[in-house]
């Protein structure tokens, strides 16, 4: 799968989502004799989690199936935002990466505890089925995010092939702007079918590496490939034809947002043949942040201080330290001549795709680069 406040509102804030988180303090049943005192309520799709049958078990992780109404997210804004709509075929993440921002969207299934995140998998049901129906009433054009909350090709990716599913609609129709962002190189699985997809669509990969270090990439993301892996899946991308970058992200300061440790990035990246190479800082919100502050004070415990301070009461990194990283990716990028993400694209379909807004935070999906 990249922030400030349009992004922060916009990220996957879809309506299902939302519709099921009822608020108990404003909501009066039909029902009283069902919510006796004591007895805590939860929505709907809290309700369907709780329920979901066990079907597999992994290490330290299980996987469950979750009955879906819907599997295209209607992203919503008070703000434009430059993309429309998001497709997570999972919910929660095996690679247990430490800054993750996606960690709030347990919430919605009244999970708090962030380590159910990356320990309790549940993957939708009847993915392609739904994706078709909802495809007919979606205007081509639209701008479809897959992987903005969850890695579409995690392990369980292997035995499920839900995200293969998908990329076989979007291989029959047509017309939309598709950008799958992923660590992991099961990727290369799909990559015949990737092909077909974007001779229909506007397809673009983005790989995540966060640094180049080995040592420090098993640290903030234990259970994803290896960064050179993610390379060479990069470079088979491109061999195949098709458009695929670097998302450099998050930058964490003190961290990996010395230039050299973003220019070893740029580097292997144009040497895979990237179209693209882009980054951004440390988005920490406030489900994610006791996960990020426990990984700072075991392994940068000088640093805990500077971070407590940073982002103690704000998610974003300040305006100046984004302004910085902005110019030093821009220097980045034309010192490796690699382009940016969101540059006009030839159209597949002959559709004039409406140009994208710009976005600060430039390295989430969708983000306007151009």
């Amino acid at each position: 799968m990249a922030l400030d406040a349009v992004s922060a509102q916009a990220y996957c804030v879809c309506k299902g989502e939302y519709m099921a988180k009822i608020d108990s303090a404003k909501t009066d049943t039909l029902f009283p004799i069902l919510n006796q005192p004591g007895q805590a309520r939860i929505g709907p799709l809290a309700r369907l989690a709780q329920q979901a049958p066990l079907d597999s078990e992994g290490f330290l992780t299980e996987y469950r199936p979750l009955e879906s109404r819907s599997l295209i997210g209607k992203v919503t804004s008070r703000r434009g935002v430059p993309f429309t709509h998001a497709i997570n075929p999972y919910r929660g993440c095996e690679f247990a990466c430490r800054y993750c921002y996606a960690r709030y969207t347990h919430e919605f299934l009244e999970m708090h505890d962030p380590a159910e995140f990356e320990r309790k998998i549940y993957f939708k049901q009847n993915a392609a089925w739904l994706l078709r129906q909802e495809l007919r009433r979606l205007p081509q054009g639209a701008q479809i995010g897959i992987g903005s909350a969850t890695d579409p090709y995690q392990p369980i990716e292997r035995r499920q092939r839900i995200m293969r599913s998908i990329w076989e609609v979007f291989a029959e129709v047509g017309g939309y702007s598709l950008g799958l962002v992923t660590k992991s190189v099961l990727v290369l699985r799909d990559i015949e079918l990737l092909q077909k997809v974007a001779r229909k669509n506007r397809l673009s990969i983005h790989l995540t590496v966060t640094t180049m270090d080995t040592r420090l990439a098993r640290l903030l993301e234990p259970r994803a490939p290896r960064p050179d892996l993610r390379i060479h899946a990069l470079k088979r991308l491109r061999q195949a034809g098709i458009r695929a970058g670097v998302l450099c992200s998050p930058i964490m300061p003190g961290i990996n947002d010395a230039r050299s440790s973003m220019a070893a990035v740029a580097r292997a990246a144009a040497e895979a043949d990237a179209n693209f190479f882009s980054a951004g800082a440390l988005f920490l919100k406030p489900c994610s942040q006791p996960t990020f502050f426990a990984f700072v004070r075991q392994h940068y415990p000088a640093l805990m201080r500077s971070y407590e301070m940073r982002y103690g009461r704000n998610a974003f990194a300040s305006a100046e330290y984004r302004k910085r990283i902005a110019e030093i990716v821009d220097s980045i990028s034309r010192e490796f001549r690699l382009g940016r993400r969101y540059e006009r694209m030839p159209m597949r379909t002959g559709l004039d795709f409406a140009a994208q807004r710009e976005n600060p935070q430039s390295w989430l999906p969708f983000a306007q680069g151009a």
